[in-house]
């Protein structure tokens, strides 16, 4: 049952990426685009969807449970951006969303897996940085500053969201043999990208002080 609600809830994520994706695609300011497919990561972190880009920053700070429900979002997030990209498709918008998402694709297809690997990490970094904020930063504007910046500027960087890849391939009818590999290299770029900081705070963090018998105290 536990699975079956993962999965449901990554499918709204994936829901929530795409309508961030349509609105991107909709507008042509590029900067305005960016800032209003913000409403994506808005919806998921404000929800509490199960977005797999945002799910697998913290897979080393919970159990093994945690780790094998990340394929299953993964799988929701792809059913969920492929469904909005369906409706999409039947509307009087559809054609035109279809082309300029096809130019999107045509530039990750043509580019090197070690590349979209790459972006995949970068994209990631920022995922992390836009979720950790609005998790912890404290002040309401902060909050929300966090998930614009981050994800205005992963866009505005072209760098590679494997979900918001996903949208656009689905929207361009473009997936094929390579398509699948360039989101496999996407996803895993993403998966180094959103470890790569919490370990490294883990790693800087200052060590527990010790207690009077020479153990460490840590936090109960």
């Amino acid at each position: 049952m536990k699975i079956g609600k993962t999965f449901v809830s990554g499918i709204l994520a994936g829901i929530s990426i795409a309508i961030g994706g349509l609105v991107f695609l909709s507008v042509e300011n590029r900067v305005i685009g960016a800032a209003l497919f913000t409403v994506g990561l808005f919806s998921v972190c404000s929800f509490g969807f199960h977005l797999f880009t945002g799910k697998v920053c913290y897979v080393f700070q919970n159990d093994k449970e945690y780790a094998i429900q990340l394929p299953v979002i993964w799988l929701g997030n792809l059913v969920g951006t492929g469904v909005t990209a369906g409706i999409a498709t039947l509307t009087r918008a559809g054609a035109g969303l279809a082309e300029k998402a096809a130019g999107l694709c045509e530039v990750k297809l043509s580019d090197s897996f070690v590349s979209l690997f790459f972006l995949g990490i970068l994209c990631n970094i920022l995922i992390y940085i836009a979720v950790e904020g609005y998790g912890k930063i404290q002040h309401e504007t902060g909050k929300y500053l966090a998930l614009l910046f981050g994800v205005m500027v992963f866009i505005l960087c072209g760098t590679e969201h494997c979900v918001a890849d996903m949208f656009y391939f689905w929207m361009a009818g473009a997936w094929s043999g390579k398509a699948v590999a360039a989101i496999i290299a996407i996803t895993a770029g993403n998966c180094v990208g959103g470890v790569l900081l919490p370990l490294l705070r883990m790693a800087a963090a200052p060590a527990a002080p010790k207690s009077k018998n020479g153990e460490r105290r840590g936090r109960k």
